[in-house]
């Protein structure tokens, strides 16, 4: 495979047209983010995915299509469309809620408050939220508008999803990640690493953290480690970025969100409707009801500062998508949670089914003779498997061409390095009989780089 100075991208050769006629642009010259490793990690799995269509992918993170019908989209707009008619809209409103631009801030926001408010408890008014083009979105606006200057930091529990690295790096924003252990986040280790940057000078300013079915680790937070982290971050002044897309998708009893249990307003819920409703209609929401103070005393919202950004990034979100989602929680009755209930048990099942045929393909003697072990979710999407042999993009290439099986290094999702010994399985948008093909050839791959593995070491110590 050939690779450009940085990894992950297969280096395409410029046309003879391109390289002579006009400006050539120089990547040396553009911002570090686009030679940085971890903004490119998608496109080469998306690469890996193209070039092998007959493997069986334990990599995206996405919903099951067998959920989706083409035909409900209409009607879920229609649904709104009826539904702001029954509001006492005119005609003429109906028309520039649906073709013109809209707030910044959203159309749907009392809409989202009422989901918040039935689905997780979280009671805010609806102009704490903002509606954003994804959680990703959502993720840029509250880190750009929380991190003031070059000596405040954004710490991350690690593994951390790619996307809080990605807008961190865009924005110039230094990252602390904070590692977790194997049963989750340890609020000893955060505390450490807060007062660790203080006295280098820095200010930390926010932890980002997914407590709910992680991306990448699958782990869940305890609820005695919420009350924990919303007490250590009153105490030392800072803000918790809570990013939760999975918990509607989970399966088995939830826990309640941080957001839920925050008395002084000290965490930002960061939510999408990918994962639960619509994933096509890139529909996230930020909830950001601190107050902000300005120099004469006036008070507002961090809502309305974080809509003054959107306002120069995307302007506002799609009114189409707004109606989609909007039509879905009202055929739901302003819930989302009952939306899902089918799809939640096939995903539990899915990560059920996963767990039982890594046991049945790796029993106990043949997991310890060759070191592999992964955890066991209780739900989500995603778990992760410790192997005997260094999980980079060649392994996975070997992987997809010889074995016919794609997985995620886990190493995409390790700020400053780590996971070079695992991978992360994305059990959600396999059916049944893939799952169970897909960890044979797993365990095939794992057998054969083990023995590969075994071979070399036995050739550098002659």
């Amino acid at each position: 495979m050939t690779t450009d100075n940085f990894p992950g991208t297969v280096a395409r050769p410029l046309s003879k047209e391109t390289a002579t006629d006009g400006a050539v642009l120089r990547r040396s010259e553009l911002h570090g983010s686009v030679s940085d490793p971890t903004l490119d990690t998608m496109n080469f799995l998306n690469e890996i995915t193209l070039r092998y269509p007959h493997a069986i992918s334990f990599a995206p993170g996405r919903p099951y299509d067998g959920f989706f019908d083409t035909g409900q989209i209409f009607q879920h707009i229609q649904r709104y469309l009826d539904h702001l008619a029954d509001n006492g809209n005119s005609p003429e409103e109906i028309r520039d809620a649906m073709f013109q631009y809209g707030p910044t801030a959203g159309r749907i926001r009392a809409l989202i408050a009422e989901s918040l408010r039935r689905d997780e408890g979280i009671d805010v008014a609806p102009e704490s939220v903002v509606v954003t083009v994804g959680c990703q979105e959502a993720m840029l606006l509250a880190v750009r508008a929380l991190i003031a200057d070059r000596d405040d930091v954004l710490l991350v529990s690690s593994p951390c999803y790619v996307g809080i690295t990605g807008a961190a790096r865009l924005l110039d924003v230094e990252l602390v990640p904070v590692e977790e252990q194997e049963d989750g986040l340890r609020c000893a280790d955060l505390e450490q690493a807060i007062l660790a940057q203080r006295a280098r000078g820095r200010r930390p300013r926010a932890f980002y953290v997914v407590p709910d079915h992680s991306n990448p680790s699958g782990t869940t937070m305890p609820l005695g480690t919420r009350h924990e982290l919303l007490e250590l971050a009153d105490r030392h002044d800072i803000l918790v970025l809570e990013d939760s897309p999975y918990r509607l998708v989970g399966g088995g009893r939830r826990l309640p969100t941080l957001k839920a249990l925050d008395r002084h307003r000290r965490v930002v819920h960061l939510g999408s409707f990918s994962k639960s409703l619509f994933p096509g209609a890139r529909l996230g929401f930020a909830v950001a009801d601190q107050p902000v103070a300005d120099a004469a005393g006036r008070t507002g919202l961090l809502a309305d500062e974080l809509a003054k950004i959107k306002s120069m990034v995307t302007v506002n979100t799609s009114p189409l998508s707004q109606a989609a989602v909007a039509g879905m929680l009202l055929a739901g009755g302003g819930q989302a949670a009952g939306l899902n209930t089918e799809a939640s048990a096939f995903y539990q099942e899915a990560m059920r089914s996963t767990l039982r045929h890594l046991e049945r393909r790796f029993p106990p003697t043949v997991r310890e003779a060759l070191h592999v072990r992964w955890n066991e979710p209780s739900g989500g999407f995603f778990l992760t498997v410790r192997v005997p042999f260094r999980a980079d993009n060649e392994a996975l290439a070997r992987s997809a061409q010889d074995f016919g099986v794609i997985w995620t290094p886990m190493s995409y999702f390790y700020p400053q390095g780590g996971g070079d010994f695992s991978i992360r399985l994305s059990t959600s948008y396999l059916t049944q009989q893939d799952i169970g093909e897909g960890v044979e050839r797993l365990g095939d791959h794992i057998e054969h780089e083990a023995r590969n593995a075994r071979a070399a070491d036995r050739t550098d110590n002659r």
